[in-house]
């Protein structure tokens, strides 16, 4: 099915049979109106920012982020940013008490504002649909009174200060979202330390079977998670990125080939994949504070 792109707010309610837009780049729709899914296109690729918390679809509903299924039996505050697919299913009725709301964000609606560059700073956007951020109560009480001061506003009278003040809602919705997916990672716990040990197991036959650094992207689709849910995941739990660990991880291979080899500095580093024997030697010494030559020289 060919996906339909959806340049504007008002587009997009207008092929959801929603009310229209009382502002052209900003909207807050309330999913309890949402009873049937309508008529026209089931794939979508919206021009603008989506935040979403969606809960009570207990029908045959499957909505679409990306490439995978997800429904919304349980509330979970989920972002998308321009140009990701998002697509409807319907199997049968809407049954039970759908609620939620979503934020719709057009681009054009942050420029020359702080938000214009930092809102590519905040991770979440770019995570996968199944690693959405569950909200506690307290969390979700906070994060609807955000979303209905940012309502209030621009359907209120709109003056010189309102866009200020709803790009500061914004900034607050964001800011504690990423606080909110540091609790989560650190709640889950035993879920993510298992996925630091297969992370290990990844690496370790990455290593001893290929020739190269694999990337971080690699790394990501063997866990089946997103590159920056894993990056963020194991920032907040280990204090290192992906990249760091994937050069942790060089480097202990690299003290074990210089420790109980004869290969030269240069078979060595093109064996880990370097083109540039300086290149390795350069991250050698700023990870361990000696060069190969003088980590080796000291098991002499």
């Amino acid at each position: 099915m060919q996906p339909h792109r959806v340049k504007t707010i008002t587009e997009f309610l207008l092929l959801r049979d929603l009310p229209g837009a009382l502002h052209p780049l900003i909207s807050v729709i309330d999913i309890s109106s949402l009873t049937e899914i309508p008529k026209g296109p089931k794939l979508l690729v919206p021009d603008f920012y989506m935040i979403a918390l969606k809960k009570g679809f207990s029908g045959l509903i499957k909505v679409k982020y990306g490439q995978q299924d997800f429904d919304f039996d349980e509330g979970v505050l989920s972002f998308m940013a321009p140009g990701q697919l998002v697509g409807f299913e319907l199997d049968g009725p809407i049954e039970g008490q759908p609620s939620g709301w979503m934020l719709l964000v057009h681009p054009d609606f942050l420029w020359n504002t702080s938000l214009a560059k930092k809102i590519r700073q905040y991770e979440f956007f770019d995570y996968a649909v199944n690693e959405a951020l569950f909200l506690s109560e307290k969390e979700e009480v906070m994060i609807n009174q955000i979303i209905a001061n940012i309502e209030q506003e621009y359907r209120g009278n709109i003056d010189q200060f309102s866009h200020n003040i709803i790009i500061g809602h914004l900034e607050s919705l964001f800011n504690y979202s990423e606080r909110f997916y540091q609790r989560q990672f650190l709640t889950r716990r035993m879920t993510n330390h298992q996925l630091l040990g297969q992370l290990e197991d990844v690496l370790q036959t990455y290593f001893e079977k290929e020739t190269g650094l694999p990337t971080v992207t690699y790394i990501a689709e063997s866990l089946h998670v997103s590159p920056d849910y894993l990056s963020s995941m194991l920032k907040t739990l280990t204090g290192l990125n992906t990249q760091q660990h994937i050069h942790q991880k060089l480097i202990e291979k690299a003290k074990e080939q210089l420790s109980t080899t004869t290969l030269s500095i240069s078979e060595i580093a093109y064996q880990l994949g370097f083109e540039h024997p300086q290149s390795f030697s350069k991250l050698f010494k700023t990870k361990t504070n000696l060069s190969p030559v003088e980590f080796r020289r000291s098991f002499q």
